[in-house]
């Protein structure tokens, strides 16, 4: 009889409420105003021979590493920011290796490591989600191989400071580092830079979240030469398709559209923040596209009633240390409005009160 690995059978499963998702997308964090009107038009003059033929990677990854002021050799572009975490994990991580990572976060980061066989020991984030430097560093050993960190993090929004990251890659030379900026463009600061200097540095970018360009899978994983040549020996030459490829030069050349949508999700960013502060909503500061707030008990009253209202948010009380939480997506400048009209009306819908355990927010 046929049986999958004993790793694979052990693997949490990941199953992403995607079905029956009218309304406004306010769960998943992805762009809420669709991709630039040049990527739709590039999209619309695919001819036969661009869609017959293998794509051709190469090309594309140079105008992505000329924007992101790195070298070509210095990166390979995957399908979504999920295949980056698996290529680091299949390129480094044997059944007796370690992985560290910071909870709550992407949940892909567990099930891509716990795949490959390794041991994924999880560290709880401190008060107010803030980085447990010291604690990671003291589950540091000569077993540790990866250690994973989302920055900004899903589902908190807080982030690590780049002082705290590069003690971890002094401290775990033998391990990858991979820093996932998913949530760059709404946050600013980056690792990238380092990557030249720190040889055991990985950094992630998706154009899934400021681009709209989530449903044609397309990210960036970026290291040191040397490492991201043995990257490469795991990857697919074809693992990009067609049109993601045609498609990315045309979105990072329109940086207006991007620098507005940007600029619209940080103000509606403090809005809601300011929102929640002032009707007894705890939450916590954010450098992401979204907001973590505190309901509690009565988080599926919530979430149900947002969504009579066509608007769609992201329960998130089974992530470590997030009991009643909901997660917010902050879209457009309309769009925060009309969220936070729905959100007073649920409010008072469901009769909420404030939980006891509102002061850990912030």
């Amino acid at each position: 009889m046929l049986n999958a690995r004993e790793a694979v059978l052990r693997l949490k499963e990941y199953h992403p409420p995607l079905g029956g998702r009218a309304g406004l997308r306010l769960d998943f964090n992805e762009n809420t105003a669709g991709c630039s009107g040049h990527v739709l038009a590039r999209l619309r003059a695919l001819d036969p021979e661009e869609l017959n033929k293998y794509p051709e990677r190469d090309p594309v990854e140079r105008t992505v590493a000329d924007f992101l002021g790195v070298r070509p050799e210095q990166l390979v572009l995957t399908n979504g920011v999920d295949e980056g975490i698996h290529l680091l994990c299949e390129t480094y991580l044997e059944p007796a290796d370690e992985v560290l990572l910071v909870v709550p976060t992407f949940s892909l980061y567990e099930i891509y490591a716990a795949a490959t066989g390794a041991t994924v020991i999880c560290i709880q984030a401190e008060d107010g989600f803030r980085f447990p430097t010291q604690a990671v560093l003291n589950r540091v050993s000569a077993r540790t191989r990866l250690i994973a960190v989302a920055n900004p993090n899903n589902p908190t929004g807080a982030v690590a400071p780049e002082a705290d990251l590069l003690q971890l890659t002094a401290a775990a030379p033998q391990a990858a580092l991979l820093v996932d900026e998913a949530y760059f463009d709404f946050y600013g600061h980056t690792l990238l830079p380092r990557i030249g200097q720190t040889p055991n540095l990985f950094v992630t970018r998706t154009f899934s979240k400021a681009y709209g360009l989530a449903g044609l899978r397309a990210g960036v994983l970026a290291g040191a030469a040397d490492q991201m040549r043995m990257v490469r020996r795991v990857a697919s030459p074809y693992n990009v398709n067609a049109a993601a490829l045609a498609c990315l030069p045309v979105a990072l050349a329109d940086t207006g559209y991007v620098a507005d949508y940007v600029a619209q999700v940080r103000r509606g960013r403090d809005r809601v923040r300011r929102e929640l502060q002032a009707l007894g909503v705890a939450s916590w500061p954010s450098e992401a596209n979204f907001v973590l707030m505190l309901i509690g008990d009565k988080r599926k009253a919530f979430v149900e009633a947002m969504r009579q209202r066509g608007i769609l948010v992201r329960d998130r009380h089974h992530d470590p240390g997030c009991a009643g939480c909901v997660r917010l997506t902050v879209g457009t400048d309309e769009q925060t409005e009309r969220a936070m009209a729905a959100l007073r009306e649920a409010l008072v819908e469901i009769d909420w009160r404030k939980p006891e355990a509102a002061g850990a927010a912030l």
